[in-house]
């Protein structure tokens, strides 16, 4: 019985740290991909806007909703 539940704690915990350790390695594609980034000023400004609040999700531990501010500023750079 304990070993059940030691499983289903480690099959619990395991993906969330995985899925929350994603937003730093978007943070910094998005970081690599500003300085070359071709854009208008406002889509510049929404950029860094998106990026900034995807960092403070994951501070926050909102990891979903850091990653879902995070992809939306990828997909306007194009990367």
């Amino acid at each position: 019985m304990l070993r059940s539940i030691s499983l289903a704690v480690f099959l619990a915990v395991v993906p969330a740290t995985a899925f929350a350790n994603s937003c730093p390695t978007i943070m910094a594609a998005i970081d690599a991909a500003l300085p070359t980034a071709t854009l208008s000023e406002a889509d510049m400004a929404k950029v860094k806007e998106l990026r900034a609040q995807g960092e403070t999700l994951h501070a926050a531990g909102d990891h979903a909703g850091s990653e879902a501010a995070l992809n939306q500023a990828k997909t306007m750079l194009g990367i």
